[in-house]
């Protein structure tokens, strides 16, 4: 079960000398950016892949905690300084370098004023060229899969999934889909020209348009890697 953080985190520190309390200025430097593999945004799942931002000797008792939003995006409000940046084992649908076995390696970041940081890394899969249309009461998708670990590390698709929402926020969880349909991996006869179709419900109060993605589930990856949102007008 993933712990959620709000992805916009603001960072509050407070130091005393002996029973005088000195005041600090509210943090006001802005750190954002976004994931990218090789300057495209790798998309996931909304708040539900973390980060972690440390400042290494500033005796702080833990990290900044924060999660992606569902465009790889990311925002941190805090103070200058030096930081580090690295994601934990395990999360994201992508690797991330680790300088040992098991020692997750970290990216330095010296901040002195608002600064954007994109965070490379290496997705297992993409979903590429992504068409989301209508037909009747219809949402249809074709899209193709680029597999991007082709080494020891690489992993099958267990599964494809074509979501659709009445807002911007798809996924499978929650309250972020109204329909869906998914493709097993090992049904995939080839990772280009894929198509999938679902039917949208009807939506109370009515609205005429919905929004639509594409997500990949890696086996043994719990974060899907997803296409960006696409909006569908009926």
């Amino acid at each position: 079960m993933k712990i959620k953080f709000h992805y916009i985190i603001i960072a509050l520190l407070f130091a005393a000398t002996g029973c005088k309390k000195d005041n600090y200025d509210a943090p006001s430097v802005k750190l954002s950016g976004h994931l990218v593999y090789q300057g495209e945004q790798v998309n996931v799942e909304f708040n539900q892949v973390p980060f972690q931002l440390y400042q290494p000797g500033f005796g702080l008792s833990g990290p900044i905690n924060g999660t992606f939003d569902q465009d790889g995006g990311y925002s941190v409000l805090t103070f200058a300084g030096n930081y580090k940046f690295t994601i934990s084992a395990n999360q994201g649908p992508f690797l991330w370098k680790e300088v040992s076995a098991g020692k997750r390696d970290t990216l330095a970041i010296n901040l002195t004023g608002n600064q954007t940081v994109d965070i490379e890394v290496m997705p297992f899969y993409l979903v590429r060229q992504p068409v989301f249309t209508k037909a009747g009461t219809n949402v249809n998708a074709t899209f193709n899969i680029a597999k991007i670990v082709t080494d020891a590390n690489a992993k099958n698709i267990e599964r494809v999934t074509l979501y659709v929402n009445k807002t911007q926020f798809v996924s499978g969880s929650g309250d972020y889909n109204i329909a869906q349909t998914s493709l097993d991996g090992a049904a995939l006869g080839s990772l280009t020209g894929i198509s999938m179709s679902v039917a949208v419900p009807t939506i109370v109060p009515t609205q005429n348009y919905v929004f639509a993605r594409v997500g990949i589930k890696i086996a043994g990856v719990e974060d899907m890697v997803f296409s960006p949102v696409a909006k569908v007008t009926f």
